[in-house]
């Protein structure tokens, strides 16, 4: 191929493969660099490709090339994540007053009523449901309901106080 060739491919087709890269990403800057690499790669591959079939070949390649670049941004978007939780780990006073936290909640817990103590541990550390916690009691769904509210409501209290 020719370089009035591969310049009559790049005038008739480059715009056309942009668009099409920018539907696909919805990135204008994206799609200008994937088009220009596209053509990059035709012009050192040159030999390689017949130019019969050229337009559906640049698809190819600009869709190859957007999905490699979509990869490394997940990679560096994942990385970037990571490095940003580890920065926002918990510091020393974090980790206290969480400590102070389980501490007020455990002493809240001991001192909360043994009937709404008992409806509470089991929907919330069993994982059963007020019917259940009804059966298992001897008692209506409306008690399990009251003595839930009752006993949320004596924790919240007793934690932020």
């Amino acid at each position: 191929m020719t370089r009035e060739e591969f310049k009559n491919i790049f005038d008739s087709h480059f715009e056309g493969v942009r668009n099409y890269i920018y539907y696909r990403s919805g990135d204008k800057d994206l799609a200008t660099d994937v088009a220009q690499e596209t053509f990059l790669k035709l012009w050192e591959k040159v030999a390689e490709f017949e130019t019969s079939n050229i337009k559906a070949l640049l698809y190819k390649i600009a869709g190859d090339i957007l999905i490699t670049n979509l990869r490394k941004h997940k990679v560096v978007k994942n990385y970037k994540a990571r490095i940003i939780s580890e920065e926002l780990s918990e510091s020393p006073a974090d980790i206290l007053h969480y400590k102070e936290l389980v501490k007020n909640y455990e002493n809240a817990l001991e001192s909360l009523p043994e009937k709404q103590r008992t409806v509470f541990l089991l929907s919330r550390m069993d994982g059963l449901k007020y019917y259940e916690i009804a059966d298992n009691v001897g008692i209506s769904i409306k008690a399990v309901e009251k003595r839930m509210k009752n006993a949320l409501e004596y924790l919240r209290k007793a934690i932020t106080n």
